[in-house]
């Protein structure tokens, strides 16, 4: 039970301070102020499940296929690469949300795009109106649910946060690492999704970069410490 819930904890910690400031975060408050919530909030939070849950199995399977000593010495690598290069880009962030404004425009402009064909579709405007009579389920797999999907979950593929589960994983107890995880990214991505840009546009990227990083040190310090069972 305590190897469960010290995969929690680690994994709470890690996400949120992960997620917080993270393209996805800008992208799903953004989508939310221009799609219904319910739908951009079930869309990116499927995403981040489902890398969560992709993340640890991968974890998980790497003591199988490398032996225990050697994951355990990469994830320490791992957590102290993380730790120094969390903690360079928040001493050479400005404070302001430079991601905000990046993924801002680039929804802009595929916005842009999609609407340059918007005068072809005005005569269906009744099929609009049928749509919101449809039933749940056919609802719930609406083109705004997918787009907010596929853009959180392409957008977390690779990124930081993934290859960071993946040695918390392979390091601790998995379970608890997915608990820990999900729980984390439902908070961060209701937050986003509620709050919207006023909330994302007030958080200090440098602030949570370092306290990030610091975190990160600490995981590899500890990882560095204790003995490979």
């Amino acid at each position: 039970m305590s190897s469960v819930l010290q995969g929690f904890s680690k994994s709470l910690a890690m996400t949120v301070l992960s997620e917080i400031g993270d393209k996805t975060f800008f992208a799903a408050a953004i989508l939310a102020m221009r799609h219904p919530r319910r739908l951009v909030l079930s869309g990116c939070l499927a995403a981040l499940v489902v890398m969560t849950i992709l993340s640890a199995f991968v974890g998980w399977a790497a003591p199988n296929l490398i032996s225990r000593k050697w994951t355990h010495h990469i994830t320490t690598l791992l957590f102290f690469g993380f730790g120094i290069w969390s903690l360079w880009d928040g001493f050479h962030e400005g404070g302001e949300s430079e991601e905000l404004a990046e993924v801002e425009a680039k929804l802009d402009a595929d916005w842009t795009k999609a609407g340059s064909g918007a005068a072809k579709q005005n005569g269906k405007v009744a099929d609009d109106v049928k749509k919101e009579t449809r039933p749940f389920l056919s609802q719930f797999f609406s083109p705004i649910l997918l787009k907010a999907f596929s853009i959180t979950f392409f957008g977390e593929w690779g990124d930081k946060s993934q290859l960071a589960t993946i040695g918390l994983a392979a390091d601790e107890n998995p379970f608890g690492v997915v608990l820990g995880g999900i729980v984390a990214q439902a908070l961060c991505t209701t937050a986003a999704v509620v709050g919207g840009k006023s909330l994302a546009s007030q958080i200090s990227e440098k602030i949570v970069a370092l306290s990030g990083g610091v975190l990160f040190i600490v995981f590899g310090i500890q990882s560095f410490l204790s003995t490979v069972e």
